[in-house]
């Protein structure tokens, strides 16, 4: 039917021609068959061009959307996480005395926390006994500094998870979504780490404490030993038990 509308258009064309132009002037030839051939051919390169166009659209839309997946999350809280950090770092590391050191453990378990024996003076065993005893009392200390280091942190903490839930929330694209995942798994990493800080200090001074009382009980009975034993030179005003 378009075939034959358009036959019928350039046979009305033609009929035109015929009628307007003068006796005097030359026939112009006109064939229906190139003209609809060149109409079809036209229709063609416009049917082209406008399948170029949605092309372009469609690649500039993909531009677009990759532009917004590589697009990186305005919201950052690695200087925040890392501040916390190293809040908990400077507390374990002003630990008092007997430090979070192999070395030092090993000198202070030599000395101070070594078995008593018949060959040590009374003043020296009193002198063990109050540095065990100063060492828990700076161990128990430490551990609540510890304690109240992370409860400071625990509100930063909540300020930044709602921070990145947000930006979670309103990510435009897959590296948004991702960046903001991963700044919560290192929130994460943060919380673990004073959790593991609070258990390490705690358990230093439960661990200093019962040494102390491990040391005192044999400290106990070598001052027994020595006041039963005749020839001793037992000098009573001289022994204090620290328990």
């Amino acid at each position: 039917m378009r075939r034959l509308g358009l036959f019928a258009a350039a046979s009305t064309i033609a009929l035109t021609l015929c009628v307007t132009v003068p006796a005097r002037a030359q026939w112009i030839v006109f064939d229906p068959n190139n003209y609809v051939q060149n109409v079809l051919t036209a229709a063609r390169e416009l049917q082209q061009i406008s399948n170029q166009i949605t092309s372009l659209q469609n690649e500039a839309q993909m531009l677009i959307n990759q532009a917004r997946n590589l697009a990186s999350l305005p919201y950052s809280s690695l200087q925040q996480l890392q501040s916390s950090i190293q809040r908990t770092q400077q507390l374990l590391a002003q630990a008092q005395r007997i430090a979070y050191d192999v070395q030092q453990i090993d000198r202070a378990f030599s000395t101070s926390y070594a078995p008593a024996s018949g060959s040590q003076s009374s003043q020296a065993l009193i002198i063990n006994a109050q540095s065990r005893w100063q060492n828990s009392v700076a161990a128990l200390q430490d551990a609540l500094r510890v304690q109240a280091g992370v409860v400071g942190n625990l509100d930063t903490n909540r300020v930044q998870i709602s921070a990145l839930v947000t930006s979670s929330q309103g990510a435009s694209g897959a590296l948004q979504a991702t960046q903001a995942g991963n700044q919560i798994l290192a929130l994460q990493a943060q919380q673990l780490a004073d959790l593991t800080a609070t258990v390490a200090a705690q358990g230093r001074a439960q661990s200093l404490e019962a040494a102390q009382r491990a040391a005192a009980q044999d400290q106990g009975r070598e001052q027994l030993r020595r006041f039963l034993t005749p020839g001793q030179g037992y000098q009573s005003q001289n022994v204090r038990m620290f328990h």
